[in-house]
């Protein structure tokens, strides 16, 4: 279910009560995201569970074992590309954990922008090798980008879950708030991006998310050919002025 309102989405997850999805529930996130992509009027999506104790965890394993391998192949492409979806986005995508985020789970909040989870919010981890495979949604590649090589490895290859603090220890989680306030502080944080200088925010996704992909050299020129974009906006002019005049700035998103 999407909710849209004061330019946030929230994206709401309630398949079952583990929130283990299928091909289906792929197709529905696939079109929320796509929905929002197109929308301008969008400025931050929160992915987050309806469910009291999972975000969710990850692939319904019945569903997985009752499939050929090349349906699960095509699943698992399916599924790629569809979170690569968020990572194209001009919003900036928030993961709220309330719950045991794992597998498949990991890999959605993997793909989001931000991940802000609950301190009693249960565990977070890729146990996929419990089951003879590897986390094929981009859980061994978005970690390692997150987390660095080797932790990346050893959370992998040991399937070991963690607590938030845990998590936030190692960069793999954002922010960790109070159990009780965790969705209503990541509403805070998206309500306060969404009335800053939005172009802006999403040209900075922009250049961080695909800067860190290129060599030095060339990541630098693409974040200055960013910022030749950004000088030629309204916000920027607004910006400016604004700051000179002392005065806050009334931002058009333009």
């Amino acid at each position: 279910t999407v909710k849209k309102a004061n330019g946030i989405a929230e994206v709401h997850i309630h398949v079952n009560k583990s929130n283990s999805y299928d091909l289906e529930y792929y197709k529905e996130l696939n079109a929320a995201i796509d929905d929002i992509r197109f929308d301008s009027d969008i400025k931050v999506a929160i992915l987050m569970s309806d469910m009291p104790k999972f975000f969710s965890a990850g692939a319904d394993v019945s569903f997985l074992k009752s499939a050929d391998p090349r349906f699960k192949t095509q699943f698992c492409l399916f599924c790629n590309e569809t979170l690569d979806k968020i990572a194209r986005s001009p919003q900036i995508w928030i993961a709220c954990l309330e719950g045991h985020t794992v597998g498949g789970g990991l890999e959605m909040a993997l793909a989001c922008d931000l991940r802000f989870m609950g301190d009693e919010a249960g565990q977070i981890g890729l146990p996929e090798i419990s089951l003879g495979v590897l986390a094929g949604t981009g859980g061994t590649q978005r970690l390692l980008r997150q987390v660095g090589h080797s932790k990346a490895l050893d959370l992998n290859i040991t399937g070991e879950t963690m607590s938030p603090q845990e998590a936030l220890d190692i960069n793999l989680v954002d922010r960790v708030f109070p159990q009780a306030e965790t969705r209503e502080k990541t509403l805070a944080y998206a309500e306060n991006i969404a009335s800053k200088a939005t172009y802006a925010a999403s040209n900075i996704k922009l250049s961080i998310m695909n800067g860190k992909e290129m060599p030095l050299n060339v990541a630098v020129r693409y974040e200055g050919e960013l910022q030749n974009l950004l000088f030629r906006s309204d916000d920027a002019q607004e910006g400016l002025s604004a700051f000179l005049d002392k005065r806050e700035a009334n931002w058009s998103g333009k």
